[in-house]
């Protein structure tokens, strides 16, 4: 029941954002989608911070959504800092979309901001229709590249390929992504399912996009010839034959990671989740690593953009959030186990295992297609459904 309400929250996303822009023709008739540029992000020029402090504090609190449950040790150090009380709330990025949604409309506004790993959501239709805004405190705007302030980067996280280091001490077994569309590897990659889990769609759209030169010579790599496909591109066909494949599919990463790292692991497989769970290996005694020097890529980064409920209760109170956030004091919470900040001073906190190269190893998420990860979500979400079957 929680996937299919995933599904058709996010299949409602996808159908508002396309029609948020508008349309036009080409000569032979064909729909062109462009996008409506975003309004510009709000930034305080005379920015006092204490006076700031004062009006949060006389507003009380302050509530936040975001994906991942490190959003709980932010609000306690929020709150410990300010003395202003933060709850931050778990909360996967389509169903705190459609909420903050509903309350934008009935005017009953409970959110006041929320953290979104799925970009397209933000630039394709919270912000154009005025349900969400971007605020970027000015005394830090230089700390901030300007690509990454409109909508505001809070951190980048990334989800890699993964191993057991126990069962495969000589390293990973697995070397290039070709690999995982073998019938050896069948049934032996876990994953959480694309269908709920928008940065992995986006993923997918953003292999299409600018991708497919990579695949392919990983493929010429493995197999000693050139890829051919009837497919639109490498990316499509990597897809199709890893859904044929048969990936277990989750509904978290916990479950990914016990199943590829706990210590009462026999079997090999390999495991495509969140940086965030290596934390495993120390808190519960798992043996799991990053898939080091897989081609053309161990897996992929995402950007994490933080925004303000245009009808927030406690607009203060949700600005001085986004000024925390912004800062090693806040994000590192959110980055304890691995991500960069989008401050560009504040400096990773460390380094997950088997991904000493962040830049090098991962492949980038591009902010400007994030709205052409909304806009082809549905297609290629049907595409993976007809071929995982």
């Amino acid at each position: 029941m929680r996937r299919t309400r995933k599904i058709i929250s996010m299949a409602l996303l996808a159908l508002a954002a396309a029609a948020c822009a508008p349309s036009t023709a080409t000569g032979d008739g064909a729909p062109v989608t462009t996008a409506k540029p975003l309004p510009g992000p709000s930034l305080d020029a005379n920015l006092d911070l204490d006076a700031l402090v004062t009006a949060a504090k006389k507003e009380g609190s302050v509530l936040v959504y975001d994906s991942s449950g490190d959003i709980e040790e932010v609000a306690k150090a929020f709150t410990k800092k300010y003395g202003i009380t933060m709850e931050g709330v778990k909360s996967d990025t389509p169903q705190t979309a459609e909420k903050m949604i509903r309350e934008h409309a009935a005017d009953n506004v409970t959110i006041d901001a929320a953290m979104y790993e799925d970009g397209g959501v933000l630039v394709g239709q919270l912000i154009p229709q005025g349900v969400a805004q971007t605020w970027v405190p000015a005394d830090l705007t230089g700390q901030i590249p300007a690509e990454n302030q409109n909508p505001l980067l809070a951190l980048s996280k990334a989800t890699v390929f993964a191993y057991n280091t126990k069962l495969s001490p000589e390293g990973c077994p697995v070397k290039n992504v070709w690999d995982l569309t073998e019938p050896e590897w069948a049934g032996k990659l876990v994953m959480q399912d694309p269908l709920g889990k928008p940065t992995v769609l986006s993923f997918f759209t953003q292999l299409d996009a600018h991708g497919n030169q990579a695949l392919e010579q990983a493929y010429q790599t493995k197999y000693g010839k050139a890829l051919q496909t009837g497919e639109k591109s490498a990316a499509y066909e990597w897809i199709k034959r890893m859904a044929g494949n048969k990936p277990v599919l989750t509904g978290s990463d916990e479950d990914i990671s016990g199943a590829v790292g706990a210590p009462s692991a026999t079997d090999k497989k390999i495991g495509f989740m969140s940086i965030s769970k290596f934390r495993n290996n120390e808190d519960k005694g798992y043996t799991q690593a990053t898939c080091e020097g897989m081609a053309p890529f161990v897996g992929f980064s995402y950007p994490k953009y933080v925004a303000i409920a245009a009808k927030s209760k406690h607009p203060n109170a949700a600005k001085l959030y986004v000024h925390f956030i912004m800062t090693e004091e806040g994000v590192k919470h959110e980055i304890g186990e691995g991500g960069i900040s989008g401050n560009d001073t504040v400096k990773p906190l460390v380094t997950p295992p088997g991904l000493p190269d962040w830049k090098a190893q991962l492949f980038h998420t591009d902010p400007k297609g994030l709205l052409g990860d909304m806009q082809n979500r549905q297609t290629v979400s049907d595409f993976w459904r007809v071929n995982h079957g």
